[in-house]
């Protein structure tokens, strides 16, 4: 991981809220906050709502790395997705107005780290540019 250090983000979901939120909405949940990649890794999980809090940890610690630039109060759910590289490593591809961002600025990738455990999921995002 090479390049100049642009932003750090960092969030924290109680897996029980998660685990509200899906009760409460079903499938709006989803749908609101995942791409439709994302949705489709998270239902097929025996325990939906951990991986669903770690992915909305990880999609508010890019929007908090995101915030150093003009114009990134554009950036929503949507434009942020969490997917898995070779090994199961976890990155954050860029869509929409993100994707703009990173350009404009950059380039921009963001790097992650993700942990959970039963009551807690937490994610760190990292934002660098070159």
């Amino acid at each position: 991981m090479s390049g100049e250090l642009v932003g750090i983000g960092i969030d924290l979901v109680d897996v029980a809220r998660a685990e509200d939120m899906i009760a409460r909405f079903g499938e709006r949940a989803y749908d609101r906050i995942l791409t439709a990649d994302e949705k489709a890794y998270v239902t097929s999980m025996a325990r939906p709502a951990l991986h669903f809090a770690v992915r909305v940890a990880a999609k508010e610690a890019g929007f908090k790395a995101l915030q150093v630039l003009p114009e990134a109060d554009g950036v929503t759910w949507q434009h942020l997705e969490v997917t898995r590289s070779y090994g199961g490593r976890p990155a954050m591809r860029l869509h929409g107005a993100a994707a703009k961002l990173a350009v404009r600025h950059g380039p921009l990738t963001i790097h992650l780290s993700l942990t959970h455990s039963e009551l807690s999921a937490a994610a760190v995002a990292v934002l660098l540019k070159g």
